[in-house]
């Protein structure tokens, strides 16, 4: 899975998890801790992020979990960027060094695959969002195919022989 570039204008809270592989609990403890976090809420009182802040919340969490900031220290690093013009150049990179990670993480699994061993179960992410999910992984061996069924509302994708 790649993390394409948010097309929508805003985001449900859930689908900005499914974008970022962060909690619901995690992005309401940011929103206290860093003051542009301040998502807009709809009429029903539920928050809608624009994709500026979902390219933000990327740059928050790769200062905290890649680059492991405090988050007193990501704060200071983000008013850096913010006082030197960075700060959007820095959410584009750490949202490249995300897609990267995925496609990484991607291939992976296909090498898995080719190797006859089974590829590692990770909890779904954007594809739900944001595209229809690829139907199938077939192995290049003759024998049975390799099936990974992804349940729309399922947290995990499931491998199953067909």
């Amino acid at each position: 899975m790649t993390l394409p570039q948010p097309m929508q204008q805003f985001f449900s809270i859930g689908e900005v998890c499914a974008l970022t592989d962060l909690k619901p609990h995690v992005l309401r403890y940011w929103e206290s801790q860093f003051r542009f976090l301040s998502p807009a809420k709809n009429r029903s009182g539920n928050r809608v992020y624009k994709a500026r802040e979902v390219e933000l919340i990327m740059l928050v969490k790769h200062l905290l979990y890649t680059e492991k900031f405090t988050i007193e220290g990501a704060r200071l690093r983000l008013d850096q960027y913010r006082r030197t013009g960075d700060l959007k150049t820095a959410g584009r990179q750490a949202m490249r060094y995300e897609t990267v990670r995925e496609v990484r993480r991607g291939l992976d699994d296909v090498l898995a695959v080719l190797d006859g061993r089974e590829p590692a179960v990770r909890p779904m992410r954007a594809e739900a969002v944001l595209a229809p999910a690829a139907p199938a992984v077939t192995t290049a061996k003759a024998g049975p195919t390799l099936v990974r069924d992804q349940a729309s509302t399922g947290s995990e994708e499931q491998l199953s022989l067909a």
